[in-house]
């Protein structure tokens, strides 16, 4: 791997750090509910793209495995969260 791509994996990943600790911010100070699920949303992204970075460091297929469970539980997550803070229920 070549240096210069090394040293921007490395500034991605210490940036969707800093993302996910303002998504958690996000979720822990939001003043409504929707604030906090658009926190979450924001949350599992940038944890699959931190995976996604860890994958293509280490050459491994198990990180890339991970963030698709991860983007597909995050997905389906966020549209339960959001109908049920529109119905009230999720099931119907």
């Amino acid at each position: 791997m070549s240096t210069v791509l090394t040293w921007s994996i490395i500034a991605a990943q210490i940036l969707l750090g800093l993302a996910m600790a303002c998504a958690l911010y996000r979720i822990l100070r939001g003043p409504r509910a929707q604030d906090r699920v658009v926190g979450f949303d924001s949350l599992y992204v940038n944890a699959m793209l931190l995976l996604l970075t860890f994958g293509i460091k280490s050459g491994g297929t198990l990180y890339f495995e991970a963030a698709l469970i991860i983007a597909l539980l995050g997905f389906v997550s966020t549209v339960a969260f959001a109908k049920f803070l529109l119905r009230g229920e999720v099931i119907e």
